[in-house]
C-alpha cells in the first residue's frame, strides 16, 4: 500500500501565508490547520455570509491580527495587504462557489472568480516575498461529457453553467499568467521566481459548512428545523470527499511549488468507489437501510446540473505523495459527529482541530 504523506510541520512552521477566502467553509478549516502547523497565516475574505459560520465560531473572522475583511477585486487594498504581510505563500480559495447562485448573478461569478484571481496573481507577482501561489478551482471546470470515466488534468475545460465556466476561465487565465510572467515587464523586478499551480477538488463536505444549496448543510438544517429534506437531483453522481482531503493536497502542492516544481494543474479527487449518487449520501446520513426513503425530490423546474462527474487523481498520487485516506462512509461519520457535538455546545475550534489531528495521525507526523 502507498504511504500516506502529511503536510510537513518543519516546512510550514514560521512560513508567512496569505489565505484568501478564509471566512468560507474550506478556508476556515485551512486557516486552523495552517496555524496548527506553526504557519503565520493571515486571511482575506468578504464578511461571513451565513449564520452560523465556522470562521466566526472559531474566532478567526473577528481577529484583526489574522483576518482582513475585504474584496480580492479591490486592487489598492489588496496590494497594501501584500505589502504589509509580505507572505511567502499564497493559497487562493476566495470565490463565488455556488452553481445555483451563478444562474441568478452570472456577472458576479465571472467577476469574482476570474478578475478576482487575476488581481491576486498581479499582487503576488508584484510582491517579491511570494514564492508560491496555489489557485483553487473546482472539478466542474471540465467540459462535462457525461462519460463514465474520471477526468484527467489534460482534458478539455468548459462549463454549462456560469459557475463552471468561470472556473474554466480561471484555469486558462492562471495558466497564461504562469507561462508569460517572465515576459511581463511589470514584474521584471522579481529577484526570485514565482511558482504557480491550480488545484481541482471534488464535492467537499465536513463539519461547519452552513452554505446554502449544498447537500450536507441542507440535511443538517432540515434536521434542526424538523423539516423534510428536499433533493434536486437524487441520481446525480459526484466525487464526494471530506474537506481535509483536498486541503492536504493544497498544502503538499505548495511545498512542491516552493522548490520550483509542480507548476501545472492538479486533481485531488476520491477513489471511484466514493463517486456516489446524492441519494446515497442522504440515506447514509439518515442511517437508512433497506431503501426506506426519508426525503423527497424537489418540485418544479431545476437549473441544469451534471449527472456524472469524477476526477482522476493518479498524478497527485504519483508525484505529490497525496492520496485520499478517509473512505466515504467514514468521512460522513466524522461529519455527522462534528455537527452533533457542536449542536450540543462543543467548541467548534476544538472539534475542528481534533479532526485535523486525527487525520494527520492516520499517516504519522512527517517532520521533513
Amino acid at each position: 500500500m502507498e504511504a500516506l504523506v502529511n503536510p510537513s510541520i518543519r516546512f510550514w512552521n514560521g512560513k508567512r501565508v496569505l489565505l484568501t477566502g478564509h471566512t468560507g467553509f474550506k478556508g476556515a478549516w485551512l486557516h486552523l490547520w495552517l496555524r496548527s502547523l506553526g504557519a503565520q497565516v493571515h486571511g482575506l475574505s468578504l464578511a461571513p455570509e451565513t449564520t452560523p459560520n465556522l470562521s466566526v465560531l472559531t474566532g478567526i473572522a473577528e481577529d484583526s491580527v489574522v483576518s482582513t475583511l475585504g474584496d480580492i477585486r479591490d486592487k489598492v487594498s489588496l496590494n497594501r495587504l501584500f505589502e504589509r504581510e509580505q507572505p511567502d505563500i499564497v493559497l487562493h480559495l476566495a470565490a463565488q462557489a455556488l452553481v445555483r447562485r451563478s444562474y441568478s448573478d452570472p456577472i458576479e461569478s465571472f467577476s469574482t472568480n476570474v478578475l478576482g484571481t487575476l488581481q491576486v496573481l498581479d499582487a503576488a507577482s508584484r510582491c517579491a516575498s511570494v514564492r508560491a501561489v496555489v489557485v483553487v478551482t473546482t472539478d466542474k471546470c471540465y467540459e462535462n461529457k457525461e462519460w463514465l470515466w474520471p477526468y484527467r488534468e489534460n482534458e478539455a475545460l468548459g462549463g454549462h453553467d456560469p459557475y463552471s465556466a468561470s472556473k474554466a476561465c480561471t484555469e486558462i487565465a492562471t495558466a497564461a499568467w504562469r507561462s508569460s510572467l517572465s515576459d511581463m515587464p511589470a514584474y521584471n523586478h522579481r529577484q526570485s521566481p514565482l511558482a504557480i499551480a491550480t488545484a481541482r477538488a471534488g464535492n467537499v463536505f465536513g463539519g461547519g459548512d452552513w452554505a446554502l444549496d449544498r447537500l450536507v448543510p441542507d440535511f443538517f438544517r432540515a434536521q434542526a428545523a424538523g423539516q423534510e429534506l428536499e433533493i434536486r437531483n437524487p441520481a446525480a453522481r459526484r466525487p464526494w470527499q471530506h474537506v481535509l482531503e483536498p486541503l492536504a493536497g493544497y498544502l503538499l502542492l505548495a511545498e512542491h511549488l516552493w522548490n520550483g516544481n509542480a507548476q501545472e494543474a492538479w486533481n485531488f479527487g476520491p477513489a471511484m468507489d466514493d463517486v456516489q449518487p446524492v441519494s446515497y449520501i442522504v440515506d447514509r446520513l439518515f442511517g437508512v437501510e433497506d431503501g426506506k426513503r426519508e426525503w423527497r425530490r424537489a418540485d418544479g423546474h431545476q437549473p441544469h446540473e451534471a449527472n456524472f462527474l469524477a476526477l482522476d487523481a493518479s498524478k497527485a498520487r504519483a508525484q505529490l505523495g497525496w492520496r485520499p485516506r478517509l473512505p466515504l462512509g467514514e468521512a460522513l461519520d466524522w461529519t455527522h459527529d462534528w455537527y452533533v457535538r457542536q449542536a450540543r455546545n462543543a467548541d467548534a475550534a476544538e472539534l475542528t482541530l481534533e479532526q485535523i489531528a486525527r487525520y494527520m495521525a492516520l499517516a504519522g507526523t512527517r517532520q521533513a
